[in-house]
């Protein structure tokens, strides 16, 4: 007999039994997908600006502004401390659950259990009697069946126990045990990851540094090429680019040539456990040609004040930086458009077009340059997500096995047999099952005339 638990030991059997317990599982998985929800709806790692330029004059569902998105962490959701803390719970709560309920599960169901009487056999949920004045012969005939059937037999003098789908048995285990490996690279993703959005024009190049400051690779990029519809629209944007290894790590020419890629909206880049996203575009600069000077490049900043995708910048048309004009464009194929200070508009010009004069000064746009928006992510938690995901898909398939357990008994004839005819023995059949027991109880009576008919 096992001893009671002391009165210091209950409490904590009460504790892990809450913890363990089913519902407190189910309600922490709808808050994490309710966070993850949250984490979709509001943009991430962004600036703290960025959250109050959009959250102060519009509240996020008419409660929080951006001192609220920010205090709750709802900037970066995913390594936010309570979302974490939410993952450890509900690990802590699978795992205990696993020790408690579905390792003993899998225990008992690996031990064979010997049923000895007929008696025994008629309160479990599915049994049958046949008579048979050789119920030996059925017990052996039924045995041979099983066994082609693809069951674990264990006989004895008189009786047997079979099973079938006991793996069934670990499904849960090892869902479990996804959920818990799914969540651990997660976390290591989420505090381990780097992310990096970075907007790079042709011909430039961006070094990327591992943890030490050490060059982990430099991307260059080559061409940069937006398609658009016949409206104007963009569709896809699609980036030539180079990784170009540390020095010392490859051949000269390796190290000088790079290894080319492409990347385009949905066809990411896979590098030494780096991805590269094309996420975005931008104008970088402009090619200005002023009167009869050289062609000048020079850079364009975002106006979001103006509208989306909007970019300018201010000119002076005097050399001492007087009478300045606006040069506004929305597309690397132009119009560029001139305001004045009052805000009238002086002239639109083509890019590659001819010049046009402006307060007296001719201005010729020759080009527009384009910039390729890169998105770099590092995520070291990935491999461990997709084991998890792996092992929780296999413990689910797993799981729908049905686990089915069957015992038979002969016995034989008692008293003596009536003139003319034989005594009838009896061979006892019941089992048991964890799933569909109805289909079970049809197919049982299937097998018993199939014995009795071979």
């Amino acid at each position: 007999m096992t001893a009671a638990p002391s009165a210091l030991q209950r409490p904590l059997l009460r504790l892990l039994g809450w913890i363990s317990d089913l519902r407190l599982a189910i309600g922490l998985l709808l808050l994490i997908a309710l966070a993850s929800g949250v984490g979709t709806a509001i943009p991430q790692k962004e600036s703290a600006t960025f959250y109050h330029q959009r959250y102060d004059p519009s509240p996020w569902l008419g409660l929080l502004r951006g001192d609220g998105v920010l205090a709750l962490q709802l900037d970066h959701v995913y390594s936010s401390g309570w979302f974490l803390a939410l993952l450890a719970w509900l690990g802590v709560a699978l795992l205990l659950c696993s020790w408690r309920r579905q390792w003993p599960a899998l225990q008992a169901s690996l031990r064979w259990i010997d049923y000895r009487s007929p008696r025994q056999l008629s309160k479990l949920s599915v049994a049958e009697t046949l008579l048979s004045p050789s119920p030996e012969l059925l017990l052996l005939q039924l045995e041979q069946e099983l066994q082609r059937g693809g069951w674990q037999v264990r006989s004895q003098p008189g009786r047997l126990a079979a099973r079938r789908g006991v793996a069934g048995r670990v499904g849960p285990l090892l869902v479990h045990a996804g959920l818990v490996v799914l969540m651990v690279g997660a976390a290591w993703g989420a505090l381990g990851g780097q992310r990096l959005e970075r907007f790079l024009a042709p011909g430039r190049e961006l070094e990327l540094l591992d943890s030490r400051g050490a060059t982990q690779v430099t991307v260059a990029l080559d061409a940069f090429a937006i398609q658009r519809d016949p409206a104007g629209r963009p569709e896809q944007f699609t980036s030539q680019l180079r990784l170009i290894p540390p020095v010392g790590t490859a051949s000269a020419e390796a190290a000088a040539s790079g290894q080319k890629a492409e990347i385009s909206v949905n066809h990411p880049l896979r590098y030494h456990g780096m991805t590269l996203y094309q996420a975005d575009w931008a104008l970088a600069a402009v090619d200005v040609q002023l009167g009869r000077s050289p062609v000048l490049q020079l850079p364009l900043q975002s106006f979001p004040q103006l509208g989306e995708q909007i970019w300018g910048l201010v000119l002076p048309t005097r050399p001492d930086g007087s009478e300045p004009v606006f040069l506004s464009l929305s597309s690397e194929q132009g119009p560029v458009e001139i305001y004045g200070p009052d805000g009238q508009a002086l002239a639109r010009l083509t890019p590659g077009g001819e010049a046009v004069e402006v307060r007296g000064l001719p201005i010729r746009v020759a080009g527009v340059l384009p910039a390729s928006g890169i998105l770099l992510k590092r995520d070291p938690g990935v491999p461990l997500v997709y084991t998890g995901f792996a092992i929780a898909l296999l413990g689910g398939g797993l799981s729908l096995m049905a686990t089915r357990q069957l015992w038979a008994i002969s016995e034989a004839s008692e008293g003596e047999a009536s003139e003319g005819e034989a005594a009838q023995g009896r061979l006892h059949v019941a089992g048991l099952c964890n799933r569909n027991l109805t289909a079970f109880a049809q197919e049982l009576p299937a097998l018993l005339q199939r014995i009795q008919q071979g």
